[in-house]
Parts: C-alpha cells; sequence; structure tokens
C-alpha cells in the first residue's frame, strides 16, 4: 500500500481518545482557510486572466505574480505555464522557454507524494501538487518549438519536435486505447519543423502519423476534421523520398490525387492562429448513495442509477473500524469545464494577391471536454472514497450507544456522558469541516486558446504584406509582414477574445 494511503488510513486506526485535541485543533486550523479556498481557481486567479485578456500583458505579469494560490509550492507548475505563456505573448522568447523548460521538467517528474495523498484523502485534490492535463503536455512542446523557431534555432526546434513523440509513447502507455493519447496536431508540427530542418523523411513519417490518427477515426479527431494542408504534405513529402507505395496508397485512403508543385522562390510561411479562450473548470455537486451487492462489495449508485462506482478498498479503509453499511448518503464535487465564448468564427489569410483559408487544426475546447469525460469514472471513484473516509472518520468519533449500566456511580456516568459529548461534538465539527472542505480541484491552463488554426501559404522575396482577416461581428484584420529568402518560416497570432 503506498505511504501516502497509510498516513489517510491512520487517521481512522489512532486511539480516538488519544487524538481528540489534535483533530479540534485541526478543525480549527482548516476552518480558518475556507473563505478563501471556497471560490474556484478561476474566480482567485480573475484578475490576471482579465489583464490577460485585455492584451494588459505587463499588468497581467504583475497580477501573476502577486497572486497568493500560485504563490504556493502546489501551484508551481500552474505559475510555470502561465507565466511561460505570458512571456511568448510579449515576444520574451528566452524568458518563455527558461520557464516552460522548468515546466516540462516538473511535468516529467510529476507523481503523487505520500504528503499530497493524505492531504487529497482528508482534505480535497485542490490540495494537491498540480499535475497537467494529457494535452497542456503537448502544448508546452509547441510554445518552446515557436520560441526556438523565433530566435533562430532551428536544432533546438528539432530537439523539442522528436520530444513530442516520447509524450505520445508515455501518454499511450498511461492510458491505453480509445483514450487521448496521440495529438494529431503535434505530429503535423512535427512534421512541419523536420521539414524545416530538411529532414524530409522524418517529416513525412510525422505527417503519417498525423494522418493515421485521423484515419483510425473516421477523419474527425476530437472535434477537429483532417486538414487539407496535412493531406498535401504528407503526399508531397511521400512523393520527395520516393516512397511510390506509400505515396499510392494513401491517394487511395485520402481520396486525393497528388500533383507536383514547384518549390516558392522566396519559400512559404506556416500561419498559426491560436483563437479564443480554453474552458474553465468549475464546480459541480453529485449525489450518491453507497449499497453493497449480494457479493458482499460496496458500491456508490446515484439516484438515476447512472453510476455504479466501486469502492476503493485500497484507500486504507479498516475493517475493524465502523462499518460501510453505516454510511448512507455522500455530495461529490466534480470538477466541470465550462466553455468561454468566442468573438470570431473562422479566418483567411491575404498574401500577395491570393486569399486562402486557415483551417481548424486543434481544439482545446473538445479535448479539455472528452478527456475529462474520459476519466470521469476514475475522477468518481477517487472523490466518493475521499468522502467515505472522512465520513468512517466522524463514525470513529461518535460515542458508542451504550446502555444503562446499573454498576456505575453518578460521577462515573457524569464524566462518561462529559466525554460522549465531547466526542460528538468533534464529529459534528469534523463534518462540518468535510462538508465545508468538499471542493473540486478547478486549476487548468487557463490561458490556452480555445482551438488553433493554420495555413501554409508561398512566399515571395523579399518583403511580404500578409493580412489575417478574422470572420465575426466588428472582426479586426492583423497585418503581418514576412521577410523571405526561401525555406519555411513560423509566425502565430493570438486573439484571446
Amino acid at each position: 500500500m503506498p505511504a501516502g494511503k497509510r498516513t489517510a488510513a491512520a487517521f481512522l486506526t489512532r486511539p480516538i481518545m488519544a487524538r481528540h485535541r489534535n483533530i479540534f485543533s485541526a478543525i480549527i486550523l482548516l476552518s480558518a482557510l475556507l473563505p478563501v479556498s471556497c471560490a474556484t481557481y478561476n474566480k482567485q486567479a480573475g484578475g490576471y486572466y482579465y489583464q490577460l485578456r485585455q492584451g494588459n500583458f505587463e499588468k497581467a505579469a504583475a497580477e501573476l505574480d502577486k497572486n497568493k494560490l500560485l504563490a504556493k509550492d502546489r501551484n508551481r507548475l500552474l505559475y510555470l505555464l502561465e507565466r511561460g505563456k505570458l512571456a511568448h505573448l510579449m515576444n520574451q522568447w528566452d524568458s518563455s522557454n527558461t520557464l516552460l523548460n522548468e515546466a516540462d521538467h516538473m511535468m516529467e517528474d510529476a507523481s503523487l507524494s505520500a504528503k499530497d495523498i493524505a492531504l487529497g484523502t482528508l482534505i480535497n485534490p485542490m490540495m494537491q501538487a498540480y499535475r497537467a492535463e494529457a494535452f497542456e503536455k503537448y502544448m508546452v512542446h509547441y510554445y518552446k518549438a515557436l520560441n526556438y523557431l523565433q530566435l533562430g534555432q532551428p536544432q533546438e526546434a528539432m530537439v523539442e519536435a522528436r520530444r513530442i513523440s516520447l509524450t505520445a509513447y508515455s501518454q499511450e502507455d498511461k492510458t491505453g486505447k480509445n483514450k487521448y493519447a496521440k495529438d494529431a496536431f503535434a505530429f503535423i508540427l512535427q512534421g512541419l519543423i523536420y521539414e524545416k530542418n530538411n529532414d524530409i523523411n522524418n517529416a513525412f513519417i510525422a505527417y503519417r502519423n498525423a494522418a493515421d490518427v485521423y484515419l483510425e477515426n473516421n477523419g474527425v479527431y476530437y472535434d477537429t476534421k483532417m486538414p487539407e494542408q496535412l493531406k498535401k504534405d504528407l503526399l508531397r513529402t511521400a512523393y520527395l523520398n520516393g516512397f511510390t507505395d506509400e505515396l499510392g496508397r494513401y491517394e487511395r485512403l485520402l481520396n486525393i490525387t497528388f500533383k507536383d508543385q514547384p518549390v516558392p522562390e522566396g519559400g512559404e510561411l506556416v500561419l498559426f492562429w491560436e483563437n479564443g479562450n480554453a474552458p474553465v473548470k468549475k464546480q459541480t455537486d453529485l449525489y450518491f448513495s453507497l449499497i453493497k451487492n449480494a457479493g458482499g462489495a460496496f458500491f456508490f449508485t446515484d439516484a438515476n442509477g447512472l453510476y455504479n462506482v466501486p469502492f476503493d478498498l485500497s484507500s486504507g479503509y479498516n475493517t475493524s473500524n465502523p462499518k460501510l453499511e453505516d454510511l448512507r448518503s455522500f455530495r461529490v464535487a466534480l470538477p466541470a469545464y465550462q466553455a468561454q465564448p468566442l468573438m470570431y468564427t473562422g479566418a483567411m489569410l491575404e498574401v500577395n494577391g491570393a486569399t486562402v483559408p486557415l483551417e481548424e487544426a486543434e481544439n482545446i475546447n473538445s479535448l479539455a471536454f472528452i478527456s475529462l469525460k474520459e476519466r470521469l469514472l476514475r475522477e468518481l471513484s477517487s472523490s466518493l472514497t475521499r468522502l467515505a473516509i472522512k465520513k468512517l472518520a466522524e463514525a470513529a468519533i461518535r460515542p458508542p450507544e451504550r446502555k444503562n449500566d446499573s454498576n456505575k456511580t453518578e460521577e462515573e456516568k457524569k464524566k462518561q456522558e462529559k466525554k460522549d459529548n465531547q466526542r460528538e461534538a468533534i464529529a459534528l465539527g469534523l463534518q462540518v469541516l468535510n462538508f465545508a472542505t468538499e471542493k473540486a480541484d478547478t486549476r487548468n491552463w487557463q490561458s490556452l486558446p480555445y482551438s488553433i488554426y493554420y495555413v501554409r501559404v508561398p512566399l515571395l522575396k523579399g518583403n511580404n504584406n500578409i493580412t489575417l482577416k478574422l470572420n465575426g461581428s466588428n472582426a479586426p484584420s492583423v497585418t503581418l509582414t514576412a521577410n523571405s529568402n526561401g525555406g519555411l518560416q513560423f509566425k502565430n497570432v493570438s486573439t484571446l477574445k
């Protein structure tokens, strides 16, 4: 049994009277924290996100750096992700990568300590160290690679591209089949970076991996259709590598015919448009009952019978303690995403007299919703078991039912009654504390975009004037310039409203 789980279980197995004073002190201490901890993460970091979405990056940085919640050690990773993204928006490429590299190392070493497990069990998961969502890990590679490219360091960007494959292998080991592990957009980015470095063989492999992800899911992956640009890049790199069989195979699978095009004299621009804001996490409450089946196993079930979640016996429950069947109803707090409204619905790029639409390559909003749904049962099992342990702790403190003992003197009865009243008072205080501290983990990297679009366009030698036209009510246009002497270059535009 993990050390952290033994720590949580030990709370139930220590002698009751010996821990009364410690329990009462803990109730008072934790109660003092409740006014702050009841708010969601989004509300507690609201000043930062408001300034960020207004485009006031300096003020956003000041709000972020003075935020007390993000200053806590358990939220260090989330702070690094937000500060790294903010530095990227401020064109501070070196600073951004310093921050995101630290975040990257933390994600590689991410594991729950015994302290984290105990805090998550006895209080709530918001007290544990923040661990990034799978798609957030891929987005770190995206921003780091763009930073390196802006710094004129294509070889460092190539290293980041290779690490995308390592992340995919790691995610597959953790999640298994039929759940989010591979990221098609990350493979597209990988292919583009390989092309930038004239590694056409690995570019083909990356594009093929991306296309296969789509083909395995009937052409749509987490609400994103396979981009036409990906199809073109896959066939072109197959042709350039002389992979005739692969070229013919994907022409049939994709139902398109390859047409060889001359290399643009001025090279090409890959433009990424980051649209809107990722969803925020809120809390939703569900109500469950604990039942015992014919085989003696315990399950949590909701009133509608939609969920049937087993009690996790590895959680530290001791059968010598109060019985599970003595427990009744449970209110469990779970995280739920809330989508942020979009101001712009699409975009077109005007360059050198041609107009080209941008294609959606990643829908982070959908990824967030669907990936949370994929692990819902695991979240439920963890939350419900945590609640059961809390309720068992309450039951362990409460005095037992006593029969009239005629052998006791009045003085002994008064002493026993006093002790019983103390135990009942502490149990009641613990019940109130447990109810108040039951909350969902509402943290997430909220400065990520709602979705990412991209386009690949030919350039002329020299200066190229480029206009990104957004679709939407009173939508602005974004003017860019690209000076090109050949090769592949990258730019990204972020619209935070």
